[in-house]
C-alpha cells in the first residue's frame, strides 16, 4: 500500500498535508501522532471511506478511490470503538459478517468456528456481544475484521480500552497475521506497542515528521537525553522551563528526564542550576521512542 502527496482539507483546516506512506507486505507499520494529527483521517482515506482532497493512493495494486469497492473486499478495518452488534451473540455477529462476505453454509460455519477457537471465544459464542469484557470485545472485533482473510488490515487505535495483558495477546495475534502475509497499519498511543512495529510513521499537524524502524528513529534522535537527580524536581522543572536548548522535561519519581539540544553546554547548565540553589547531578542516558515522539511532535512538526 502506498500513498503519495496525500492531503485532505475540511474547509480551512488542512487535516492531512502531503503525506507519503508505504506499507510493505507482511509488515506491521505503526502510525503515531498526537490527538488531531490526522491519523484517523488518513486511515479512513486509505480504507476508501473518505475522498482525499489531493494525492494518490494505491492499495493492493489498485487505485483509490476508483477501485474502492473492489479493494474493500480484500481489506479489513477495525476502529477504536466497538462497532459490532451488541444485541447479537458472539456467534451471530460472526455469522452475519460471514454472510456479508459471501461465506454461506458449511464454508461459513467452518470459518466462524475457526475464528472462535483462534481468538478464544468458544466459551462466549452464545453470549451477547454487549456483555463481553473489553478484551473479549477486542478479540471479537478482530475476528470480524479478518473473517474474509484480508490481505491488508487497517487498525485505528484498537487497544485503547483494554488492559495490558489483553494488549499483549492482541499484538501476538497481529504478528500471526503478519507472518501469514497480511499487511498491517496500526495507529497507537502506546510506546511499548510502537516498539513492536517493523516501521513507524509519526504525524504532527497532518504532516509526516519522522519515519523509520524504531531503532533507527532512536539512533537518529537529535537530542541528548539526561537524567537529573535532585531533591526538588518540580522546582527544577520550573527553572528549566523556557531555557534555550531544553526541549522536553518529564518527572520520573524523584528525578527528571530531560531532552537537551546536542550543542548545549551541559556542564554550564548544571553550574547554573547549582548557583540557583539546587543540588543537581546529571547523567546521560539512552533515548527511547517516547523521546523520539516528543522531539518529533514538539520540534520537528512545529518548526
Amino acid at each position: 500500500m502506498t500513498a503519495r502527496q496525500l492531503s485532505r482539507r475540511f474547509g480551512d483546516l488542512l487535516a492531512v498535508d502531503g503525506l507519503n506512506l508505504n506499507v510493505e507486505r507482511g509488515s506491521v507499520h505503526g502510525f503515531l501522532g498526537p490527538n488531531g494529527s490526522g491519523k484517523s483521517t488518513t486511515i479512513r482515506m486509505l480504507a476508501g471511506l473518505l475522498m482525499p482532497s489531493s494525492g494518490d493512493i494505491e492499495v493492493l495494486g489498485q487505485k483509490l478511490p476508483a477501485a474502492a469497492e473492489a479493494v474493500r473486499r480484500r481489506m479489513g478495518y477495525m476502529t477504536q470503538k466497538f462497532s459490532l452488534y451488541e444485541d447479537l451473540s458472539v456467534r451471530e455477529n460472526l455469522e452475519f459478517l460471514a454472510h456479508i462476505h459471501g461465506l454461506y453454509g458449511a464454508k461459513g460455519r467452518q470459518r466462524v468456528n475457526e475464528l472462535l477457537g483462534r481468538y478464544h471465544l468458544d466459551s462466549r459464542q452464545k453470549q451477547l456481544a454487549g456483555t463481553l469484557s473489553g478484551g473479549e470485545k477486542q478479540r471479537l472485533a478482530l475476528a470480524g475484521a479478518v473473517l474474509h482473510e484480508p490481505e491488508l488490515l487497517l487498525l485505528d487505535e484498537p487497544t485503547s480500552q483494554v488492559d495490558p495483558q489483553s494488549r499483549r495477546d492482541f499484538w501476538d495475534a497481529l504478528f500471526d497475521l503478519a507472518d501469514a502475509g497480511t499487511s498491517l497499519l496500526v495507529s497507537t498511543h502506546y510506546m511499548d506497542e510502537a516498539e513492536r512495529c517493523h516501521r513507524l510513521a509519526i504525524l504532527d499537524h497532518g504532516r509526516l515528521v519522522a519515519e523509520g524502524t524504531p531503532q533507527h528513529l532512536i539512533e537518529a534522535l537529535p537530542f541528548v537525553v539526561v537524567r537529573l537527580h535532585a531533591e526538588r524536581p518540580r522546582a527544577i522543572q520550573q527553572a528549566l522551563s523556557g531555557v534555550d536548548g531544553v526541549s522536553g522535561i518529564a518527572q520520573l519519581g524523584a528525578s527528571l528526564r530531560v531532552l537537551l539540544r546536542r550543542d548545549l553546554d551541559r556542564d554550564a547548565l548544571v553550574k547554573r542550576l547549582n548557583q540557583q540553589g539546587f543540588s543537581v547531578q546529571m547523567e546521560v542516558i539512552a533515548g527511547n521512542l517516547e523521546d523520539v515522539f516528543v522531539a518529533a511532535t514538539h520540534s520537528g512538526g512545529r518548526s
